[in-house]
């Protein structure tokens, strides 16, 4: 019997499927189901077949894509991105090398206020086209899925513009995004002796934001000399309570509690965690809250401990890894770039890392029933690569991999005309 398709993907040298019911954590982030010379039929956007070519008969398919023994991998996602914000800070490099503290720059009118500055005078179109370059390139890189964050304007307007810039993208760039109010990303100035006060007006959004459907989540940055533990529960708690799903950038340098605090919350991930202490590992192991690790940001400033990975895979946490964009710590759209450093510095396998890249990712922003999976039902998107195999990207560093990205049945990018297309054909 002949089947009627949109699109077909054939001769796939290894195809990874991420097939999963949930997070993968532990040993379970070990397990990849690899089909080698596979086939996936795609429906208006819709994945319908999975399987070898020996089961892919009677398909007729108004275009195939001739892959050519390449690897086949599901849209990668990007659970940790700043991606809307106005300027850049090239010139700070320079005082970093030569030993200039932070405070030190920030005193020069540098560090997160001069993005402030630059973003809160930014017009929401010259936000919206500044993001839009830089989300085609993360699709580039083959991320077709991804959270992007405000917290450069530390004012309600500026708050509010950010989340309305990344919803208008939502509305109109190929990439699926989640948006995460991150308002407590820096004590303001004016309210360097209140930070209360500055919570309680980032607290005073929340129901518009809310209403227009602007955000998903709310997040925090508690760390010495930003938020205290306990200001961070008393402002989440708050969220929560208005319906808002939890984030925490959490224990990035000291281990001053957040690790356990997101744990003890359920909040949906806590990130960063390089200061993450044993007890808060164990923690987030039973809460089920998901270890976002940014290895890139850590190795932009110059730090010789990482967060330790193993660890937290050993003692059962789900982990999943981001790129962590932003103009300050990490100016990076590249996530493969992110999968050597995992492999280098966070020692982490071959197999977790696509895990975390793609089930753990989608999860950690609340797409996993949607995003990150090559299965039959779910929309498709995939990417094919430059590689014989899944074992070749964390090795082959610092160039892009992408060969085609597919979003939602269609293709989006194309790096190289390499792949033979043919209309109205059978297989």
């Amino acid at each position: 019997m002949t089947q009627h398709v949109d699109l077909l993907l054939t001769n796939i040298g290894q195809l990874l499927t991420m097939e999963s019911t949930g997070p993968r954590a532990g040993k379970d982030m070990q397990r990849l189901t690899v089909i080698e010379n596979a086939v996936v039929a795609i429906v208006n956007g819709e994945i319908t077949f999975v399987g070898t070519v020996e089961s892919a008969q009677g398909f007729k398919a108004e275009t195939i894509i001739n892959c050519q023994g390449k690897l086949v991998t599901p849209g990668l996602v990007d659970p940790h991105t700043h991606a809307v914000f106005s300027g850049s800070r090239e010139h700070e490099m320079a005082l970093k090398q030569q030993g200039v503290p932070y405070l030190e720059i920030l005193k020069q009118g540098g560090g997160i206020l001069s993005t402030v500055e630059k973003t809160r005078k930014a017009t929401e179109d010259q936000l919206y086209e500044k993001a839009r370059f830089h989300l085609d390139r993360m699709l580039s890189y083959g991320v077709t899925t991804a959270e992007v964050k405000s917290g450069y304007g530390l004012e309600p307007e500026t708050e509010l513009k950010q989340l309305k810039v990344a919803k208008r993208l939502q509305e109109n760039h190929p990439i699926d995004l989640v948006s995460t109010f991150l308002g407590a990303h820096a004590i303001p100035q004016k309210y360097t002796n209140n930070p209360e006060a500055f919570l309680k007006e980032m607290l005073s959004i929340l129901n518009q934001i809310k209403q227009e459907e602007l955000a998903e989540f709310v997040d925090i940055f508690t760390e010495t000399g930003v938020f205290t533990v306990e200001q961070s529960r008393a402002y989440l708690a708050e969220a929560k309570a208005k319906g808002f799903g939890l984030k925490i950038h959490a224990d990035e340098i000291d281990p001053l509690g957040g690790t356990e605090l997101a744990a003890d919350l359920r909040a949906i991930s806590a990130d960063h965690l390089v200061g993450a202490s044993d007890k808060g590992i164990e923690k987030l192991a039973e809460s089920g809250t998901i270890a976002v690790l940014l290895p890139g940001t850590t190795f932009y400033l110059g730090k010789e401990i990482f967060a330790r990975a193993r660890k937290m895979i050993e003692e059962g946490v789900a982990v999943a890894l981001a790129t962590d964009f932003n103009p300050g710590s990490c100016p990076t759209e590249n996530i493969q770039l992110i999968m050597t450093f995992a492999a280098l510095k966070l020692k982490m396998t071959p197999e977790e890392i696509w895990i975390a890249m793609t089930v753990n990712a989608a999860h950690a922003i609340g797409r996993g029933d949607s995003a990150g999976q090559l299965v039959v039902g779910r929309t498709a998107d995939v990417v094919i690569w430059d590689a014989p195999n899944y074992l070749y990207l964390p090795y082959h560093y610092g160039v892009n991999h992408v060969n085609t990205v597919i979003k939602s049945g269609q293709v989006v990018s194309k790096r190289r005309d390499v792949i033979d297309s043919t209309s109205s054909s059978k297989s």
